[in-house]
């Protein structure tokens, strides 16, 4: 399978366009969603969270408390190290079977931690989604209903956007243009990956 990585910043528009690109009839594999997946009630990973850091880490349908799980985390490194330790071969495992299991011409797996975790290897060929800080700020802030403190201090914590660029193979601008230029983008990226993948192929 001819796997195409999508990435980008917070803000940045990763879900609207991997969805355009779900429209042109690509499968998508979701990093995020396969995170929340690998934590649901009943699940190996739940059980070694709550006996990590307590029960009172589940709410009170026995779901994980995210909000709880991060304060827990965000200043004490060796937890976050803990979690990450469990949560991320997992997250690799399911994120590879699923790619490996789509029936699309190529698939689209959108990371927003791409870089950050160092899983641009995963991927034949590496989309990021660009666009400027100031943009990213704006979004959120509007999106999320954080502050802008709240919001530049997610940014911070995230790969700048040089090293986001500097692992790039396409980029494309979310920011100038119209819905239709964007979406024209779009659709010459999926012809180049059409073309890509047919020439990874096995020939028959």
């Amino acid at each position: 399978m001819y796997v195409v990585a999508i990435t980008g910043g917070i803000g940045s528009g990763k879900t609207t366009i991997a969805n355009q690109f779900a429209a042109l009839g690509i499968e998508v594999v979701d990093a995020d969603v396969i995170a929340r997946e690998v934590v649901e009630p009943g699940t190996p990973a739940l059980a070694a969270i709550a006996a990590h850091f307590g029960s009172d880490i589940l709410d009170a349908g026995g779901e994980l408390d995210r909000r709880a799980l991060r304060e827990r985390i965000f200043n004490h490194q060796e937890e976050k190290a803990w979690l990450n330790a469990l949560l991320h071969p997992l997250i690799r495992q399911e994120m590879l079977r699923q790619c490996a299991a789509a029936s699309s011409p190529y698939c689209l797996l959108v990371v927003p931690l791409l870089v950050e975790n160092k899983l641009t290897g995963l991927a034949d060929r590496v989309l990021v989604i660009d666009v400027d800080e100031e943009t990213q700020i704006e979004r959120t802030c509007r999106r999320d209903g954080v502050s802008r403190a709240q919001a530049e201090a997610i940014l911070a914590a995230q790969a700048s956007r040089a090293e986001r660029l500097a692992a790039a193979d396409d980029v494309l601008d979310n920011q100038s243009g119209t819905s239709e230029t964007i979406s024209a983008r779009i659709f010459a990226l999926h012809e180049t990956y059409l073309a890509f993948a047919s020439q990874q192929a096995p020939q028959l």
